[in-house]
């Protein structure tokens, strides 16, 4: 069946209603994951999608969406074994979402008399009454046999263009490029897993060069996780446009690039804009690919000791050397809370407090950089056309960041790029976004449970890693397309009781078509109905609730 004809459409439901025409009623619980499938199968998300799974079925008995929203609403759900999968349907939002001709209906046990779901599911094997659209042996079994290659393929090619027809891309392109352990349990039969020793920030060391009866390195089974992730620089979204799941020891900076251009050829020629990415993953030969090939502008802070690096350093002593103040706007401030405005004289003090702090920044950018001294302060310097980085084809930009403390004293760092027409405020502007990436990390592994991997196979640790990645990922969209973008800068936990439940509403189904009314809305519409098709609607009602609780006859022990 096409899922696109089950629409919501409350004109032609509400009309038919008041004739005494339904096919079907129910009472639901207006949630977040309802509104969420709704929105997203409404929009074709999940049937463009599923079009292109690398399924390794021959046959298709279930369709790909229903596997693919099973798999989005377990991972909603912070659920990694596939046996939570009938419980969750039972108090998650995808069966209301999906309808009861899809979904089901609730009814009542013969055996327990508990109030359970009767689904129709998709085929006439089954010795038993289904209670849910899919087994979870079918979830488990088709996210196993999926090849690993072809899904990282599907994921990095259909994703970006899944958020392009949603027009969600900023148009500046600004991606961020990172990589991340994913720690698992020391287990020797995950497959593709390596074994690293880590300091006690869990940061990578290597045990020849450190003294490991320390106790604060630690040995880890490990993955990696290299992933490319979309942000605009309000930061109102996190968008993980790429990824892959490789083994520990693999070096990211080959995967980020390759990624990079997988993208770049999924979507179009001008999406990738500008590049962000840490000095690990450094390479002059790669930048100056993207430039040449893609146009894409790569940002990256140059290592102590490369030859440029010393270079540019060299040219801050030359007294033509000019310097300008930085003020940092990477993070831009929360939202306003709709909340009625401060008194006039709190207003007017906090306008007296910001105009002082303002006469105070510009007041210690003032005068060379080694005689400063007052409020810290960053002071910015730039040089364009070098060419002394060998391995690079193409000519760079250098800003160097000098930070000044209160005494005078200062530090510096370079960063460079392959754009010839960002000034230096853009740049450094532009690479303190990158710091974005470490909190996304925390929000997947703590509260997604990225590296929760109850099974050892490695298409599985895959499909998890990439399914939560798609499930964050969807759900900032939706968030984004509903105007509350805000949601994105917290966690999971925090907008799900902030979205759900919204109310409480009458879900009437009638020819594919379906309409949600609140309680008193509903009510008052039976009222004014009037006979003779009050009469009709009353036989209509009693089937329903005949049916209702009678629609489990062999059903399965529970």
């Amino acid at each position: 069946m096409d899922l696109a004809a089950f629409q919501y459409d409350r004109s032609f439901v509400l009309d038919a209603l008041r004739h005494g025409d339904l096919d079907y009623l129910e009472h639901v619980s207006e949630a977040a994951e309802a509104d969420l499938f709704r929105h997203l199968l409404r929009r074709q998300v999940i049937q463009r999608l599923a079009e292109t799974y690398p399924s390794p079925r021959k046959k298709e008995e279930v369709p790909v969406w229903i596997y693919l929203s099973s798999e989005l609403s377990l991972k909603l759900h912070g659920a990694q074994g596939y046996h939570a999968f009938p419980r969750l349907l039972r108090s998650g939002g995808l069966i209301e979402a999906l309808g009861p001709t899809l979904g089901g209906r609730k009814t009542r046990h013969p055996e327990t008399g508990d109030v359970t779901l009767s689904c129709p599911g998709f085929n006439d094997k089954n010795d038993y009454d289904r209670q849910t659209p899919c087994d979870q042996d079918f979830l488990r079994k088709l996210a196993r046999d999926t090849p690993v290659d072809p899904l990282h393929t599907w994921f990095n090619r259909e994703v970006p263009r899944c958020l392009r027809s949603l027009s969600l891309f900023d148009p500046e392109g600004l991606l961020i490029g990172d990589a991340s352990y994913l720690f698992v349990p020391d287990n020797e039969h995950y497959e593709q897993s390596d074994v690293l020793w880590f300091d006690e920030h869990n940061h990578p060391v290597e045990a020849d060069h450190v003294d490991l009866r320390d106790k604060r390195y630690q040995q880890h089974r490990c993955y990696k996780l290299v992933s490319l992730i979309h942000v605009n620089r309000k930061l109102d979204f996190f968008f993980t446009v790429a990824a892959r799941v490789v083994s520990g020891r693999r070096h990211e900076c080959p995967i980020l690039y390759e990624l990079v251009e997988e993208v770049a050829g999924a979507v179009h020629k001008g999406f990738i804009k500008v590049l962000i990415v840490d000095r690990g993953l450094i390479d002059g030969g790669r930048m100056g690919h993207l430039k040449q090939k893609w146009g894409i502008d790569t940002i990256v802070p140059l290592r102590t000791n490369m030859d440029l690096y010393a270079d540019i350093l060299g040219l801050t002593r030359s007294p033509d050397f000019r310097w300008e103040p930085y003020v940092s706007s990477a993070t831009p401030p929360r939202p306003p809370i709709s909340t009625p405005p401060p008194p006039l004289r709190v207003q007017k003090r906090e306008a007296k407090r910001q105009q002082t702090l303002a006469q105070r920044k510009a007041q210690a950018a003032v005068g060379p950089p080694s005689s400063v001294a007052g409020l810290p302060h960053t002071l910015l310097g730039m040089e364009r056309d070098l060419r002394s980085w060998g391995d690079c084809p193409i000519p760079l930009t250098a800003v160097v960041s000098r930070e000044v403390n209160e005494q005078g004293e200062y530090k510096d760092w370079v960063i460079v790029t392959s754009s010839s027409s960002l000034t230096a405020q853009e740049i450094r502007s532009s690479y303190e976004l990158r710091t974005a990436i470490e909190e996304r990390h925390r929000q997947y592994k703590c509260f997604w449970d990225l590296t929760h991997m109850h099974s050892c196979a490695f298409s599985l640790v895959v499909n998890q890693a990439l399914f939560v990645l798609l499930a964050y990922t969807l759900v900032q969209a939706h968030l984004v397309l509903r105007q509350r973008q805000e949601l994105n800068r917290g966690v999971w936990e925090r907008a799900w009781q902030l979205l759900s439940p919204t109310l409480e509403v009458v879900a009437v189904y009638y020819r594919q078509r379906f309409c949600l009314f609140s309680l008193a809305e509903y009510g008052r519409i039976l009222l004014d109905i009037a006979e003779p098709v009050r009469g009709k609607l009353r036989e209509k009602l009693r089937r329903i609730e005949r049916e209702q609780y009678s629609l489990l006859e062999n059903a399965r022990a529970p």
